[in-house]
C-alpha cells in the first residue's frame, strides 16, 4: 500500500493505492468524504453519513490505478451525503474532491 498527499481546491487529501492482484484499489479521503475506484461501496459509507463517490476510469483506460486516474476519472455514483455537498454523476474526480474539501 502506498499513500500520497494530494491537494485539491486548497484542501489536503490522502490518496491510498492498495495492490489487489491484477488491479489497484484507489481512493482519496479526508474527514469530509472520499472519492474512490469501482471497488468502493459508497452506499455502505453513506450508512455512516460519510460522503463518498465512485469513479469510472478515465477515457481509454480499463481501471483506476493511480491518483492521477482518480482525479481524471468520472463520477458514476455518489451517495446522498456526497450529493448534499454538491457531488454529481458526470463530474471529474477532481471536481468531486474539491466539493468534499
Amino acid at each position: 500500500m502506498t499513500d500520497e498527499n494530494i491537494i485539491v481546491g486548497g484542501t489536503a487529501f490522502v490518496c491510498s493505492v492498495i495492490p489487489a492482484g491484477p488491479v489497484n484499489i484507489v481512493f482519496a479521503a479526508n474527514e469530509h468524504g472520499l472519492v474512490g475506484c469501482g471497488a468502493i461501496d459508497v452506499a455502505a459509507l453513506g450508512g455512516f453519513g460519510y460522503a463518498a463517490a465512485r469513479i469510472r476510469p478515465p477515457e481509454g483506460q480499463t481501471s483506476v490505478a493511480t491518483a492521477d486516474d482518480l482525479l481524471r476519472g468520472i463520477v458514476k455514483e455518489a451517495n446522498a451525503a456526497a450529493e448534499q455537498r454538491g457531488v454529481r454523476v458526470g463530474m471529474t474526480g477532481e471536481e468531486a474532491l474539491a466539493l468534499l474539501g
